[in-house]
């Protein structure tokens, strides 16, 4: 069923394309107008805006228009406007999504633009390069996943920055990494987590936060576990062609980190709400004592009222090392774009060190580019923050492994089957075994 709705939109797409010069209003090849950027982060815009007036300023006569909307609403009007011939000329684009947009050609190729991946965090340039060879993102920002976790919680508990900073785990007893989960747990009669006594049923401070089931990626749930044990999505780092949801060793991992909620230390599946009640949300409202979460999230930690925050790696894994997913975002630009002269001069821009500089500036993200990371640094320190837990994975390649999304075909496809299967899981008690059979029907549909 899965497989005829991707057919269906492809065919959509497809037939937009070839109609769609509607989309292209005859002013393709101008150098001079409107060029439409669409975005979904309302933290960023202020920063663009900044970067949109540079633009301007370079290059008279042409405006860039700007669309903030919501995640959800951004992704579902990006794929209507494919299919109605209102696509933007440049968009925020997403690894998760790349997949699919390159495979039904709704993406411009950018190899004119002479982006040299080198000018860029390693790694980066590299993940917008399609099956075909060409290129279709230009690098933006990046972001890593680090421990968030309350000041006060953790003095109570006796633990300090440099033990939370130094913990490590197994799956076979949680190692380090458990025990002081456990020991920031407390039910509602006072005891912890590790103490005789404790009533896991009835918690008052669960000691992590919890962001869901984490789907095929689990970004900020368990995806730092199971790298650092050793563990990969797929057969190979970009276009893989089988998943390995069935490896032992994932499965290890996922029995532990949701059995870390059977034992009261975890906020339960049913207490998370993906709109409203996300690990953020739990540890402001004094529910849970700390979160996994990504760099994007630093100032939204950093603005709880009355509470103060900070920062730990992630755990030592199996393997000696941390890992964490380094995720990078990128500008891309649509097949039919209206300007798509003026689309490319924007692209161009929103990937120079000046623009990643100015967004740097504003201490929301960290940029692609080295100077702009570093921007972003000095940003953060003004404001008081220290973000080393989230750069050091960048900079330290010996004691930590970074990875990026499963970049792979039917991306949406592996979302529909892992979703609830994860949920099952996490929710509903199911054995991790059952990941046997829906990672043989992800491998089905990405063989087709």
């Amino acid at each position: 069923m899965r497989m005829r709705t991707v057919g269906a939109l492809a065919g959509a797409l497809a037939l937009s394309l070839v109609s769609g010069c509607a989309g292209s209003g005859g002013t393709a090849g101008s150098s001079s107008g409107t060029v439409t950027y669409w975005l979904w982060d309302s933290n960023q815009l202020p920063a663009y805006q900044a970067c949109a007036k540079g633009f301007a300023a370079r290059n008279p006569g042409l405006h860039v228009k700007i669309t903030q909307l919501g995640w959800d609403d951004y992704w579902t009007k990006l794929t209507a406007s494919f299919i109605a011939g209102t696509e933007p000329d440049v968009f925020t684009d997403h690894i998760q999504k790349f997949g699919q947009f390159a495979d039904l050609k709704v993406l411009e190729p950018l190899d004119d633009l002479g982006i040299d991946p080198n000018a860029y965090q390693k790694g980066l340039a590299d993940n917008w390069i399609g099956q075909d060879g060409h290129r279709y993102g230009a690098p933006k920002d990046w972001d890593t996943v680090a421990l968030f976790y309350n000041e006060k919680a953790a003095k109570d508990a006796g633990l300090t920055a440099a033990q939370l900073g130094g913990l490590s785990w197994n799956p076979e007893d949680g190692g380090s990494f458990e025990k002081a989960i456990a020991h920031l747990t407390v039910d509602r009669n006072g005891k912890r987590g590790d103490e005789p006594g404790f009533d896991k049923n009835h918690v008052k401070v669960y000691g992590l936060a919890s962001n869901g089931a984490g789907d095929g990626d689990g970004q900020t749930q368990w995806s730092n576990f199971a790298a650092s044990a050793g563990w990969t999505y797929t057969d190979k780092k970009r276009w893989g062609t089988k998943y390995q949801y069935d490896s032992k060793t994932f499965q290890s991992v996922i029995k532990w980190y949701f059995g870390l909620s059977k034992k009261g230390y975890m906020v339960p599946f049913t207490d998370y709400n993906s709109q409203s009640n996300q690990a953020n949300t739990q540890v402001a409202a004094g529910k849970a004592a700390a979160a996994f979460d990504g760099a994007w999230m630093i100032s939204t930690y950093a603005g709880f009222k009355g509470m103060k925050m900070a920062t730990a790696v992630t755990p030592e894994g199996p393997t000696g090392k941390r890992a964490t997913m380094m995720n990078g975002l990128a500008d891309s630009i649509t097949k039919n774009a209206a300007n798509k002269t003026g689309a490319k001069k924007w692209v161009r821009y929103l990937a120079s060190d000046e623009c990643q500089k100015t967004v740097g500036s504003y201490g929301i993200v960290f940029p692609a580019t080295p100077d702009g990371t570093q921007a972003a640094v000095t940003a953060y320190k003004k404001k008081g923050l220290d973000v080393s837990a989230f750069t050091a994975p960048v900079a330290d390649k010996k004691d930590f492994t970074t990875f990026s999304y499963p970049i792979t075909d039917y991306a949406a496809d592996v979302f529909a089957l892992m979703h609830p299967a994860m949920q099952d899981i996490y929710g509903n008690g199911k054995s991790v075994t059952g990941l046997n059979q829906t990672n043989d029907q992800i491998n089905l549909i990405l063989s087709q």
